[in-house]
C-alpha cells in the first residue's frame, strides 16, 4: 500500500507542477456544460442542463482516463519504467499507483465541473447525491484507466498512443446516452448505446438523481470495472520493456 501511494505521489506532483496542463483539460468540459447545457433549444426535457451534466461529469473522466494511459507511454519512453520494474517493490503497486493517480486526477477535475454546474443551476445540493455521483465516476475511473494502461503497455510509441486514443474516446462518448434519452436516438445507436460502459455511469447517475438506486447498472459497472483491472494485473505481471 505505501508502494502504490509512493508512485501515486510521484505522477500527482508532476501533474500539479504542469499548471497549464490542469487548466486546459478543464476547458472542454466547462465548455460543453455551458455552451450546450444552457444554449441547445431541447425539447424532451424542462431542465436540459440537470440532464447533461452527468454525461459532462462522465466525459471529464473520460478524457481524464484516456490522458492518464499516456503516463504510463511516456515512463516507458523515457526509460523509468524499466527501472521501476526491476525494483524489489511489487509490479502490482506501480500498476495500482498508476490507476490511482488516474483515476484522483479524474475525480479532482470532476469536483470542479460539479461546482460549476451547481453554479449555473443544476440539483445537485443533496450530499448524499454527490457522494454516491462520487463512487460512480470513482469505479467508471477504475474501469477506464485499467483499461487505457493496458493499451499504453502494450503499444510502442506515443503516436500510436494518441491515435488509439482519438479513435475511441469520441465515439464512446457520441454513441452513449449524453446527450438524449434512448427514446429519441435512431434505433441502431439507441442499440450501441445500451451496451456502452459510458453509458452505465451517465445512467447511473441519472437513477440516482431521480431518487432511484440504479442496482443493475451499478452492478454491470462494478463487474467490468473488476474484469478489466484483472486482465491488466495479468498483462503487466508478465511484461516486459
Amino acid at each position: 500500500m505505501k508502494r502504490m501511494l509512493y508512485y501515486m505521489e510521484r505522477d500527482l506532483r508532476r501533474w500539479l507542477r504542469g499548471r497549464a496542463n490542469v487548466i486546459s483539460t478543464l476547458i472542454l468540459p466547462a465548455a460543453w456544460l455551458i455552451f450546450v447545457g444552457l444554449a441547445l433549444p431541447i425539447r424532451f426535457t424542462d431542465n436540459y442542463l440537470d440532464f447533461i451534466a452527468p454525461g459532462i461529469l462522465v466525459l471529464t473522466m473520460l478524457g481524464a482516463s484516456f490522458q492518464g494511459g499516456a503516463l504510463l507511454m511516456f515512463d516507458k519512453i523515457l526509460g523509468y519504467l524499466q527501472k521501476f520494474l526491476a525494483m524489489p517493490a511489487p509490479r502490482e503497486s506501480i500498476l495500482f499507483g498508476k490507476i490511482l493517480f488516474i483515476t484522483l486526477r479524474g475525480l479532482i477535475q470532476t469536483t470542479v465541473i460539479l461546482i460549476i454546474a451547481i453554479i449555473l443551476g443544476a440539483n445537485f445540493l443533496d450530499p448524499v447525491l454527490i457522494i454516491s455521483i462520487y463512487a460512480v465516476l470513482f469505479t467508471f475511473g477504475i474501469l477506464l484507466s485499467s483499461m487505457m494502461a493496458t493499451v499504453a503497455l502494450k503499444l510502442e510509441d506515443h503516436d500510436s498512443y494518441a491515435a488509439i486514443n482519438a479513435m475511441i474516446s469520441m465515439p464512446l462518448f457520441f454513441t452513449s446516452s449524453a446527450l438524449m434519452p434512448y427514446d429519441q436516438m435512431p434505433d441502431w445507436l439507441a442499440a450501441i448505446a445500451r451496451f456502452n460502459p459510458v453509458s452505465y455511469a451517465i445512467d447511473a447517475i441519472r437513477g440516482l438523481q431521480a431518487g432511484i438506486f440504479p442496482g443493475t447498472t451499478l452492478f454491470g459497472l462494478c463487474a467490468g470495472a473488476i474484469l478489466v483491472l484483472f486482465v491488466s494485473v495479468t498483462v503487466f505481471r508478465r511484461a516486459t520493456v
